[in-house]
This record gives structure tokens, C-alpha cells and sequence, in this order.
């Protein structure tokens, strides 16, 4: 597989769940496991390369909550006196950027800092992070990956343990509540969805709500089913997204535009169900993989939400796998 460099790297960051989706598209066939490891390093170095050179825009919600968008998964950030709070670290070659896109939104310092899960696009900033200050919580599976060896089996990829100051220091077992800048943030443990250790951040005045990476506005996801993820866990939290939201609430998404809605996030739990059904149907009937990709069950839905790093071949496979 060879990756195409696609316009959405460099503004919306990229998760690296397009590993072996090319070379499906490209050769009807799954790359060997020596093939998708060295296209996987090659995409981790295009990621970096493409985060320093990446341009940051700041997307202002409301309640003094705005929105980074350019490195990786999209970063929330709280304002005020008590110390900026974000949501989300980026990857680290956009630091210089991130570091005057939070200057220019005050001059407080970084006082916390929330992983929605472990992955590379949403944690690789921690430890930039937290010298700059910021105390790291996130949920206690996410820490346990970041704090050791973790092998991502679609992405052929062990990616070794972070540094200790990456690593969160507190850590949420099911919920919690912090208090800052007047603010209240409420997180919320999913369970199993797209990893094992994902959680949600509400700002509650502001009725704000980040889903990190369980919803993708606008894309297929990416299931991590070597950390816990399944399409069924992914359901439940589009489910509990669904519910979590009212008629005017803001959804930031873990990766595409920044500022969604209850409507769209009932588009996005229609598709996955829709889809499931679709590939469990086939799936009954004794398909094969690549006979199940083939029939194209993706389809109706692939010109709306194929056209990021989850291709309609990749997304078939991570629903076949979780039924």
C-alpha cells in the first residue's frame, strides 16, 4: 500500500486506522502483516511531518469554549482564570502552533488535561502538555495503555510505553466532576466503544458535549478491537450520545467539522445500526469477508462518509469482525 496524501491530513489530523484500507481498495487484498508494518511506519512519520506543517484554526463555541482543529483529533479548550483546561492533546509536532493558538486565547496558564482515550492523535501531547503544567486525567484503561507496550492488531503496530510524563496521573473509573473557571465538566466512562477506555466530557453551563473519538462527523470510524472496541460498543455509545444531547447542544466529534448536533449524530447512529444489519445479514448467510465486502453494504451511505480514512472496504471489515 502506498498512501495518497489526502487534503483532510493536514487540517483535521489523522488517525492512522487507514493501515491496509488501500491496498484492499487498490488490490482486492489484504496487505501481508510485513507489508502493512512498514506502511504503518511510513504513516506515523507522514502524520508527524504533516502535524508540524498544519495550520491550527480556532473554532469559538460558547462559555468561553473553543476549538482547535488541526492536529490529530479535534482539542477543546476552557478558558479563564483558574488555568486553561483541554480536552484532547494533539500530536506533538504541532505544539509551536497549539501553543500560540492557546496564547492568543489567553494568557492562562495550562492547568488540565483530559484524553477522551489513548490514541496518538488525541494523547501524543501529554507530555508536552504537562510540563507546560497541566495535571493529565483520563480513564484508568486508557492510562493502563499509554503506560505500557499496546499492539493495535489492524494497524500491525506496538507502540511502546509513553514517557512517565505522558502518562495520566488521575485517572476515572466510571465518572467524575471538575470544577474550573465557573465551569462545570462532567466525564463519563462509555465502556467498551471505540476503545476500551473512552470517555465523554460535558461542559454543562455551555451545554457542550465531546465524544472524542465515539462519533465522527461526517466519516466512518475506526474500532480499535485490539483495545476493547467492537461496533456494538460503538452503537451503544452513538446511543448514549444521542440521549446525553438536546435540541441545541454543541457535539464536538473526536475528528471532522468541530461543531455538530443532535441531528447529526442521529444520522451517524442510523448509519452504524443500518450497516451492522446489513453486514450481520450477510454475515448469517456464510459470507466471507471478501465476499461480504463485495456485496458493498456500505453503499448507500459511502459517498457521505467513505471519503475519509475509513474507507467503505476497511469500514465492511471492522463491522464484520465485531459480529
Amino acid at each position: 500500500m502506498t498512501y495518497v496524501h489526502h487534503p483532510y491530513l493536514s487540517r483535521r489530523g489523522f488517525c492512522l486506522c487507514c493501515v491496509g484500507a488501500t491496498t484492499f481498495a487498490a488490490t482486492g487484498g489484504w496487505p501481508s502483516p510485513s507489508e502493512v508494518f512498514a506502511q504503518a511506519k511510513t504513516i506515523v512519520d507522514n502524520i508527524r511531518a504533516s502535524a508540524a506543517e498544519a495550520s491550527i484554526k480556532i473554532h469559538k463555541l460558547r462559555g468561553n469554549v473553543n476549538v482547535l482543529e488541526g492536529s490529530g483529533g479535534n482539542i477543546a479548550v476552557l478558558t479563564g482564570s483558574d488555568g486553561k483546561v483541554l480536552v484532547d492533546a494533539g500530536i506533538t509536532a504541532s505544539r509551536p502552533r497549539i501553543l500560540e493558538a492557546l496564547g492568543s486565547l489567553s494568557k492562562d496558564p495550562v492547568r488540565y488535561l483530559i484524553n477522551t482515550h489513548w490514541h496518538f492523535d488525541h494523547a501524543d501531547g501529554n507530555e508536552w502538555l504537562r510540563k507546560e503544567g497541566a495535571t493529565i486525567i483520563a480513564h484508568e484503561n486508557a492510562r493502563k495503555h499509554l503506560a505500557e507496550a499496546t499492539r493495535v492488531e489492524d494497524w500491525n503496530f506496538n507502540f511502546p510505553p509513553s514517557p512517565a510524563d505522558a502518562v495520566p496521573s488521575e485517572v476515572v473509573a466510571t465518572d467524575r466532576t471538575l470544577k474550573a473557571n465557573g465551569a462545570t465538566l462532567a466525564l463519563k466512562y462509555y465502556g467498551p466503544s471505540h476503545t476500551d477506555g473512552d470517555l465523554s466530557v460535558t461542559f454543562m453551563e455551555a451545554d457542550i458535549l465531546h465524544t472524542g473519538d465515539t462519533y465522527w462527523n461526517g466519516f466512518y470510524p475506526f474500532i480499535d478491537y485490539s483495545t476493547g472496541g467492537s461496533i456494538d460498543g460503538t452503537i451503544r455509545a452513538a446511543e448514549a450520545n444521542l440521549a446525553a444531547a438536546q435540541d441545541n447542544t454543541i457535539v464536538i466529534p473526536g475528528h471532522g467539522p468541530p461543531a455538530s448536533n443532535k441531528t447529526e449524530l442521529k444520522a451517524y447512529r442510523d448509519m452504524l445500526v443500518d450497516i451492522r444489519d446489513k453486514v450481520a445479514a450477510l454475515k448469517k448467510q456464510g459470507r466471507s469477508l471478501d465476499d461480504t465486502i463485495a456485496a458493498k453494504p456500505t453503499a448507500s451511505y459511502d459517498a457521505k462518509w467513505g471519503q475519509f480514512a475509513v474507507n467503505p472496504s476497511l469500514f465492511t471489515k471492522l463491522v464484520y469482525m465485531g459480529i
